[in-house]
């Protein structure tokens, strides 16, 4: 998908506010007790996801996320599609007070070439 230069635009300034994490290092966070959570579109998810994750889409993340997730320091590895809207989601989310939230780089794209475990 291209994007456009306000959308990017936007998502860079979030990234300069934010953690991003690669597949690897998701996947490590995970083990260490991290939620993953995919940011994406219904439909996207419906489509297929990384395994052990818990969607909340983009769309109502900051609606829901302390009712889910109440502790502000529990870890939060987000992913999208290819790791802008999760980086905009994670900037919101440290606006809430979230200190150990993370952007997945790459996103589904990436996870899935890693090989890692989908469902």
């Amino acid at each position: 998908m291209e994007h456009s230069k306000e959308f990017l635009d936007i998502v860079n300034d979030a990234k300069n506010r934010i953690v991003e994490c690669d597949v690897d290092e998701a996947q490590a966070r995970l083990k260490s007790g991290a939620v993953l959570i995919d940011v994406r579109e219904d439909n996207e998810w419906e489509a297929g996801h990384a395994a052990g994750a818990v969607h909340i889409g983009r769309g109502i993340i900051e609606r829901d996320i302390v009712h889910r997730y109440p502790d502000k320091d529990e870890q939060l590895v987000l992913y999208c599609g290819g790791g802008y809207r999760s980086a905009l989601a994670a900037d919101m989310l440290q606006k809430m007070g979230y200190h150990r939230v993370f952007s997945m780089d790459g996103g589904w794209k990436a996870w899935k070439e890693s090989g890692a475990p989908v469902e």
